[in-house]
C-alpha cells in the first residue's frame, strides 16, 4: 500500500473521492518498476490489476505470429489503463512494453471492483476515460488511412498530453525522437523531419529534454 498523499499526487481520479474511499483505494495500490524493454503484460495474459503510469513511458500494441509489431498508443505519466480488461474479465488483447525505465502503480482487482461498485466519483472518472479512449481508437483508424507522417507525430503528441487523462501533464513532455517514432509507426528519421516541420509552424519547440507544445488543440486536429 502507499500513503494517501502519494496516491493523490499520482492519481488525479483519487481527488474525486471522499476520505474513506481514498483510504480504501490506497490500501490496494503497490508500486513497480519496469526496465527498458520490459513487458508489463503480454497479449493473452489474464490481469488482476489496474495500472497507472507514474514516470517513464509505455507503449500499447501487438505482435503478429510473423513477428510484425504495431503500436496503438503511448501511455505517459498520469494515465491509467486496463479497466476494460478487468470489467470484461477477459485476457489482454494487447501487450504493454516499457520504452524506457518506467515506474507504475498497480491496483489489485478487489480494490478496483469495490470502487466500481461503490464510488460515484470513481465511476464518473471511468465514464470520461472510456469516452476519451473511444475517441482515441476512432482517430487511430484515421491515422492509418489518411494521415501523413507529420500528422501522425502531431496527433500522438496531443494524445500524450491529453488533459482529460493527464490533467497535470502541462505543455512539456520528456520523450525522444526514437520513442515518438515507435509510437507513431515511423522511423527515427521520419519522426525527426515531422518534428522539425511542426516546430517551423510554431506548434512545438524541440528541446534536449523533449518537446514543449505551444498549441495542443492544433496538434490534435492536425491534418484535418
Amino acid at each position: 500500500m502507499i500513503p494517501s498523499e502519494d496516491l493523490l499526487r499520482i492519481a488525479h481520479w483519487a481527488r474525486l473521492l471522499p476520505a474513506d474511499e481514498i483510504e480504501r483505494a490506497r490500501r490496494g495500490v503497490t508500486l513497480r518498476t519496469l526496465s527498458k524493454g520490459g513487458y508489463l503484460c503480454h497479449r493473452g495474459d489474464v490481469l488482476d490489476a489496474w495500472t497507472g503510469v507514474i514516470s517513464g513511458l509505455l507503449s500499447l500494441g501487438s505482435t503478429t505470429a510473423g513477428g510484425k509489431s504495431a503500436t496503438y498508443a503511448g501511455l505517459s505519466p498520469g494515465m491509467w489503463f486496463g479497466e476494460g480488461t478487468l470489467l470484461k474479465n477477459e485476457p489482454r488483447r494487447y501487450e504493454v512494453i516499457a520504452l524506457r525505465e518506467t515506474r507504475v502503480a498497480v491496483m489489485n482487482r478487489k480494490t478496483f471492483d469495490w470502487l466500481f461498485e461503490n464510488s460515484v466519483g470513481f465511476n464518473h472518472f471511468l465514464l470520461r476515460q472510456f469516452n476519451e479512449r473511444l475517441g482515441q481508437f476512432i482517430a487511430l483508424v484515421e491515422h492509418d488511412r489518411t494521415l501523413d507522417a507529420t500528422a501522425r507525430i502531431a496527433r500522438n503528441l496531443a494524445w500524450l498530453l491529453n488533459p482529460a487523462l493527464t490533467p497535470s501533464a502541462g505543455a512539456h513532455i520528456e520523450i525522444t525522437q526514437e520513442e515518438l517514432g515507435l509510437l507513431s509507426g515511423l522511423s527515427r528519421q521520419a519522426a525527426n523531419r515531422a518534428l522539425k516541420t511542426l516546430e517551423e509552424q510554431c506548434l512545438i519547440k524541440l528541446e534536449r529534454s523533449g518537446v514543449t507544445v505551444s498549441d495542443r488543440g492544433r496538434l490534435a486536429a492536425y491534418g484535418d
